[in-house]
């Protein structure tokens, strides 16, 4: 069997009408799989996760975006995460028996029947990437929605696939984003503290590109930060009264969730403040949560562990996942998920 994910992420996360009709526009397309639908106020954002075979996959994502698209006005969205458009961002991910080449290809598909059908901006990124500079997906996004309408004006970020023109739909809809990527981790870590400041400075410390400062000749200098393919942006959520370090983690083979939790910490110390727990956006592969689990297991003289439950309830119990939500192996690990949905088709 052939099974692809798509992680679309749609600008609307407090209209639950909205969010359950994207999500029926996904559960309505046979031989789909709906795994998680992820919402966060603050953010005003949802994540949803679905996995199936290629070409379902494909019709399944572009029949959430063309209703996320058509319900969702960017004119009047207000969220702390950065978002281009109503559907800011629709990867696709290899799971099994699929090359990233075809999902690549999907996502050109995809792109170009969202241009051609729905007349909205498309841009190509990751692996999709048809030039070198969309590569990376905050490049694409640098100015957000609002800076849409000059970026159209700009011959270099003219779209892949879609109109040039701010024209009164894209207006409502701002552009959408598609590619194909390796798993990614979303990964919030939780923060004792209401200061969206000091999560921002956290996270400044650990993300790959590091942040600004100013040398002794008052000239901008970028500091590298500490862990390789994390990226992090620091927010307040008043779901939980709390700030937040929120992290992508784009290849957990080497910068895991422990290395981010661990860092993490110990810039907060270093601040005064305390890493309380984390949370787990969407799935996890449960490869990310074994080499976790073994991390922690080993610290504590634990070396002869084979055991999976108990090594995944280790990382579960390390990286206190359980602070602002419950999290169960069984519903958020994607080879869970994937198995138990499959077998009950």
């Amino acid at each position: 069997m052939k099974v692809v994910e798509c992680v679309p992420n749609f600008s609307e996360g407090r209209d639950q009408r909205v969010i359950r009709l994207i999500a029926d526009a996904v559960k309505g397309v046979p031989g789909v799989i709906l795994l998680d639908v992820s919402s966060g106020h603050a953010t005003n954002r949802t994540v949803y996760t679905f996995a199936g075979e290629p070409q379902a996959i494909l019709e399944a994502a572009f029949a959430a975006v063309r209703v996320g698209c058509t319900l969702i006005d960017m004119s009047s969205h207000h969220g702390a995460h950065p978002r281009l458009g109503a559907c800011d961002v629709c990867p696709f991910v290899p799971i099994m028996g699929v090359s990233m080449e075809e999902c690549a290809e999907l996502s050109r598909n995809l792109g170009k029947k969202i241009g051609t059908v729905l007349g909205i901006p498309v841009y190509l990124y990751a692996r999709a990437a048809a030039v070198p500079a969309r590569n990376n997906l905050e490049d694409i996004r640098t100015g957000e929605y609002e800076g849409l309408a000059a970026k159209l004006l700009d011959h270099a970020w003219k779209p892949d696939y879609g109109p040039s023109e701010y024209t009164g739909k894209v207006r409502r809809s701002g552009a959408v984003i598609t590619g194909a990527r390796e798993f990614l981790l979303a990964y919030n870590i939780n923060l004792n503290t209401r200061d969206r400041r000091i999560a921002t400075q956290i996270a400044g410390e650990i993300r790959e590109k590091g942040r600004i400062v100013r040398d002794e000749h008052g000239n901008e200098v970028r500091v590298p930060g500490r862990l390789k393919f994390c990226k992090a942006i620091g927010w307040y959520v008043e779901d939980y009264g709390r700030a937040q370090v929120s992290v992508n983690l784009t290849n957990y083979k080497i910068t895991n969730l422990h290395h981010a939790y661990e860092a993490a910490g110990e810039v907060a110390a270093q601040l005064g403040v305390r890493v309380t727990g984390s949370e787990i956006v969407s799935l996890v592969p449960k490869e990310a949560l074994i080499q976790s689990g073994l991390y922690y297991l080993k610290k504590e003289g634990e070396d002869e562990i084979l055991d999976e439950k108990i090594i995944i309830q280790s990382a579960v119990e390390s990286l206190d996942l359980n602070d602002v939500a419950q999290f169960i192996p069984d519903e958020k690990i994607i080879e869970y998920r994937i198995k138990k949905e499959f077998a009950n088709r």
